[in-house]
């Protein structure tokens, strides 16, 4: 079938994005779901920093590459084997496919599938399918996404069915955004009843481990270098906010979440004796942060590094969607913009400029090539 879809053509083009044009947005070939595979039709995805990444050349992925790894949409149809989804039902879409056999598999969500991440170095599905083509040539998969469309083809595996009451907007969140800093906090940090949790970095995912830390009744800390950010966490429950270099006290969870040294220092600095550190950002391969060995261990700190909220996100996805339901998360709230494909280049800077929480592209049944 043919389908409309925004194209990285290159990584590292220079910035500003609007200028260098790195996205082709236009009409791709996709191939029918394979065994095991589903097709979605995209209702709405994300704009996350691991796209931007991608684009500015920290993350090498092969291209050309169809980017967009948070997004919810329906199924349209299924491929052989898929028993447990009928056509018309709305899925999360996650970007970490679990094979359920690895080692890594095992570990409740601690460590990342292997083949899962195996697939998404290569630009594939599990199993090496390639469903995407341009004018007869391969086009790479983005994380077993590849939501910057009006359809994709993705594994059973990247998928998780919520009701039909979640709007398409916040189903979207929670595949990345919510599944990432949700997780940070319930799955690697762990807080007892009482703690203070402090985040470190309030973009989309370090604001969504606030929202649900102030849903699960904790009181939260922000922490940012932008004021727009300070506010919009004390609008969303926070007990109190501060610049990096002004935080004034010490938590028993600290979760850095925007994916860069200094970040990490600062979060790791304000860890309270005994606290752990939980980091789920993702800087550039050559950063490096300087800790004290001996403060680790003569206050018996631990540092946690947490990939995708360290979730599994069949179990994790019900939970955010209940407390959603309640009306103790607004994670509509995360959404700052709403944009479309042609978009991309644009929302790329201003992802980079540090304004954006999550910038949304909205689709529906009349984007078509």
């Amino acid at each position: 079938m043919q389908i409309l879809g925004a194209v990285l053509e290159r990584s590292g083009a220079p910035a500003p994005f609007a200028a260098s044009r790195p996205f082709t947005v236009g009409v791709l070939e996709l191939d029918g779901p394979g065994p095991g595979e589903v097709l979605v039709r995209i209702e709405a995805a994300g704009v996350c920093h691991s796209d931007l990444s991608v684009v500015d050349g920290n993350r090498v992925r092969p291209t050309p590459m169809l980017l967009g790894h948070e997004a919810a949409g329906i199924v349209e149809r299924l491929g052989a084997g898929v028993d447990d989804l009928a056509v018309g039902d709305r899925v999360v879409m996650t970007f970490l496919p679990r094979c359920g056999q690895c080692p890594e598999c095992a570990t409740d969500g601690r460590l990342p599938c292997r083949v899962g991440s195996a697939a998404n170095g290569r630009g594939t599905l599990v199993g090496d399918g390639m469903r995407l083509h341009r004018d007869g040539r391969p086009v790479h998969h983005h994380l077993g996404v590849s939501a910057f469309a009006s359809h994709a083809v993705v594994s059973r595996t990247s998928v998780v069915r919520v009701d039909p009451d979640v709007p398409p907007e916040v189903a979207a969140l929670l595949g990345c955004a919510v599944l990432t800093g949700g997780g940070a906090v319930v799955n690697a940090g762990r807080p007892r009843e009482g703690d203070t949790v402090m985040v470190v970095g309030l973009g989309g995912v370090g604001m969504a481990a606030l929202l649900v830390a102030v849903a699960l009744g904790l009181e939260v800390i922000g922490v940012d270098a932008r004021a727009d950010k300070l506010a919009a966490a004390r609008t969303n429950g926070a007990a109190a906010t501060y610049l990096p270099a002004d935080v004034p006290v010490r938590a028993p969870v600290v979760i850095e979440a925007a994916g860069n040294a200094r970040a990490f220092e600062t979060a790791f600095a304000a860890t309270a004796p005994g606290g752990t550190t939980v980091t789920v950002g993702l800087p550039a391969p050559d950063a490096r942060a300087s800790v004290s060995p001996l403060i680790l261990t003569a206050e018996a700190r631990t540092v946690v590094g947490s990939y995708l909220g360290s979730a599994v996100p069949s179990r994790d996805i019900p939970l955010y969607v209940d407390l959603w339901r309640s009306g103790r998360l607004p994670l509509e709230r995360l959404v700052s913009s709403r944009i479309t494909l042609h978009d991309l280049d644009v929302a790329m800077d201003r992802l980079a400029a540090g304004g954006e929480l999550r910038q949304l592209i909205v689709l529906d049944e009349r984007t078509t090539p």
